[in-house]
């Protein structure tokens, strides 16, 4: 009997004990997920390299076993102000902390212990994957004329496969997202401030939109006695192009030069309960590149996101 890709489901739960099943369900855990892929036994081979009375290979060794999963999801808020978006616990899973504001927002920021994991079920058409004590790193992309996505990146202690028919899904808490677009999307803001869900100061530039990776360091570790995937550091960054007057590319090549740090942000969306945004408080321009669409000129920059007063190298907020 056939097995087809797009028989896939993914589920994920935040998990109580650290690498404990959380076992999510189908009605309550489910993503609505686009370009996944798994590796389902990323495994560390060992050679036996024996000297025997003939030649040939040596049969090996399995060694430390972990599970590798990245999709996509779309990036919208939750339809209500001040409620968490269905992504929300994807990002506590990169070591990204949630705070709720009650009828207002909900804001993620990076933290830099107590992180929280994540129990992972990826079902590929009749089977299984459980990926448990999951934590990961994402990347977003604000897209001119394409969809706004997260990129996310998961390693998992090794579940186990199991032949089992996929789940029914509720999906119902998924919100369509806007594509970046002229009234969709805000002009990139280039020495902001942000507080309270909003931005002041700063100057708008328009831009073919936002590319930011938290870059986070993940790896799976095994001794005896002990599985564990950590979240080690993070290295924040972004690039731009915008579309600039010959005064301002000389100004913002003189900030490159005196290597100035400067809030940026960007908000996608317009609708109260589906906006959402982007704020980095020590962003500093460098690598400046000369692009072109469509014959007119633009201007390339790749960013670091630094941290200002510490874990606060970056702010989502959804409203």
């Amino acid at each position: 009997m056939p097995r087809y890709l797009r028989n896939s489901a993914v589920l994920a739960k935040i998990e109580t004990v650290y690498g404990t099943d959380a076992v999510p369900a189908g009605a309550t855990d489910a993503l609505l997920i686009s370009n996944v892929t798994i590796n389902p036994l990323n495994a560390k081979m060992i050679e036996r390299n024996l000297t025997r009375s003939f030649l040939g290979t040596s049969d090996k060794l399995i060694g430390p076993v972990s599970v590798e999963l990245s999709f996509d999801v779309e990036v919208a808020g939750s339809g209500t102000a001040g409620t968490a978006p269905s992504w929300g616990k994807l990002l506590r899973g990169c070591a990204m902390a949630e705070t709720v504001t009650a009828g207002q927002r909900v804001e993620y920021n990076p933290i830099s212990s107590a992180f929280e994991s994540l129990t992972l079920y990826y079902y590929d058409d009749g089977l299984v994957h459980k990926l448990l004590g999951a934590r990961g790193t994402f990347a977003v992309k604000f897209p001119i004329g394409d969809r706004p996505v997260f990129n996310f990146k998961f390693t998992g202690i090794d579940g186990g496969p199991t032949a089992v028919a996929n789940p029914s899904l509720t999906l119902t808490s998924w919100k369509p997202p806007v594509a970046v677009t002229f009234g969709n999307t805000s002009s990139l803001l280039l020495g902001c401030t942000y507080a309270t869900g909003a931005f002041t100061g700063g100057i708008s530039y328009p831009s073919q939109g936002l590319e930011f990776d938290l870059s986070g360091t993940v790896n799976y570790t095994e001794l005896v006695g002990s599985q564990v995937v950590d979240f080690s550091d993070r290295n924040p960054n972004a690039k731009i192009v915008l579309d600039l007057t010959a005064a301002q590319e000389v100004t913002l090549l003189g900030t490159v030069k005196s290597l100035t740090q400067q809030g940026m942000g960007l908000i996608q969306g317009s609708t109260a309960g589906n906006k959402v945004l982007f704020f980095a408080p020590a962003a500093q321009l460098f690598n400046p590149s000369k692009q072109e669409i469509n014959g007119r000129r633009l201007i390339g920059f790749d960013v670091d996101c630094a941290p200002s007063a510490g874990n606060d190298e970056i702010r989502i907020a959804s409203f």
